[in-house]
């Protein structure tokens, strides 16, 4: 029998380190899940609609998936890179086949910080500069130098970040700090970044580390040329772009990798997350040019593992075999439509933003500043409504959509309506 939620808190409470947190102020303990349902304890079902912070792209204990991960585990579970298999080559040539054009050459790893850190490091072996540019309000992990790249202060464990980051306006549209308006803006935040490589100089720099669509950041979308005018840049001052698509890729944004949608091809990319489904994988992907500067022996112990590798392949196959980035696209236009419906009704509802099924929609007060006690109790309310979402943003006021791909129509029309109700009642309480 589950043990509960209470007895679950109190063991965290003993045993975890405190930093690990949990949403909600009555949490469910989850023992099931099935695509894109979830259950609880007590046998209370739940839709999904933020998939494990987009890692569950292909549903909760897909058979298809799961098959082959079972498949791989009963023949050879894990060796170190050191001695050779197949799977890991295998997933290789296949993410060189769907990457953007000339991203070939992978090194695996086993999260999105430890992908970005190897981004990072290869940045500095091929241009021979340690200094890093960084977009405020981006997420790059947990481990020291990825959070030094990040522009969030609640996940900036320390006040003494190590690394040469420097950080640079994002293009929060929105909130623009520029006072600008996006159809009239000259990119502004374009010509920041520009005058703040020319006050550092342009030797200082290896590379731009930037998620094409910032996730924790608020579900922030550039707007459509932002990436053309920002490499343009980068390329006049010889810095490299690494995109993070830790969140955004494998059909998410209704394309295979969120950078797609901006026409613009990274130095290095970097995966994770979805790639596995639930299984531990990441990777960054790199030209043949760049490879060639990583040459000292280098290894990521479980990175490539056999077990992860049959689960990335796998995802592909799911991912092309049932087309899910056009589902996402789909989808996503249904979601967008309808929680821009609810903004004209509810002026809680500040914005709406996203590319597929990865859409925010920003809480705020009468004055535009943030909301986060209405994402709170939202959040609480569609959690007892039988729909699990999430929420992000600097503020924590951002509520984040991002359920797996295989999430169907009418379980969109079913949030929507609750999420009305949600709202309604809200308005009702006077809140």
């Amino acid at each position: 029998m589950p043990i509960g939620p209470a007895k679950i808190i109190e063991k965290k409470k003993e045993y975890l380190v405190p930093c690990s947190y949990h949403f909600y102020k009555d949490p469910p303990q989850l023992v099931k899940g099935k695509m894109q349902h979830l259950w609880d304890h007590e046998g209370k079902s739940y839709v999904d609609f933020f998939a494990g912070v987009s890692v569950m792209n292909c549903g909760h204990c897909n058979p298809e998936i799961l098959g082959p991960i079972m498949d791989q585990m009963g023949q050879l579970q894990h060796t170190t890179t050191i001695y050779l298999t197949e799977p890991s080559v295998g997933l290789a040539q296949r993410l060189a086949a769907i990457a953007p054009k000339g991203l070939k050459r992978s090194f695996f790893c086993s999260t999105g910080s430890e992908a970005n850190e190897g981004a990072m490091l290869l940045a500095e072996l091929y241009t021979g500069k340690n200094g890093f540019l960084a977009l405020d309000l981006g997420l790059h992990g947990r481990t020291r130098l990825a959070m030094s790249a990040t522009g969030i202060g609640m996940w900036r464990a320390t006040g003494s970040p190590s690394g040469n980051v420097h950080f640079v306006p994002n293009p929060y549209c929105y909130r623009c700090p520029y006072e600008k308006e996006p159809d009239c803006c000259g990119f502004a935040c374009v010509n920041g970044i520009k005058e703040a490589i020319s006050r550092r100089g342009a030797g200082h720099f290896a590379a731009m580390l930037c998620e094409p669509i910032q996730g924790n950041g608020g579900i922030i979308v550039p707007p459509m040329g932002y990436f053309k005018a920002l490499k343009a840049v980068l390329d006049e001052f010889g810095i490299l772009l690494i995109i993070d698509e830790v969140q955004t890729g494998f059909a998410r944004t209704g394309k295979m990798f969120a950078i797609e949608h901006f026409d613009v091809v990274p130095d290095v990319m970097t995966v994770a997350k979805a790639l596995g489904n639930g299984q531990p994988i990441s990777a960054f992907i790199t030209s043949d040019q760049m490879a060639k500067s990583f040459t000292t022996p280098s290894a990521s112990t479980l990175g490539g593992n056999p077990v992860s590798a049959a689960a990335g392949i796998a995802v592909l196959d799911y991912l092309e075999k049932n087309q899910l980035a056009e589902k996402a696209r789909i989808l996503g236009g249904q979601l967008m439509e309808g929680l821009k419906r609810l903004q004209k009704t509810y002026p809680i509802i500040g914005d709406v933003r996203g590319l597929g099924l990865m859409i925010g929609a920003e809480l705020v007060y009468p004055d535009k500043s943030p909301n986060p006690e209405a994402a709170d109790e939202i959040l609480e309310t569609m959690k007892d409504f039988g729909f699990l979402i999430g929420k992000n943003g600097e503020h924590r006021h951002v509520l984040a959509f991002q359920p797996p791909l295989v999430i169907t129509a009418g379980d969109i029309s079913s949030m929507l309506e609750c999420l009305e109700r949600a709202l309604e009642g809200m308005v009702n309480d006077g809140l």
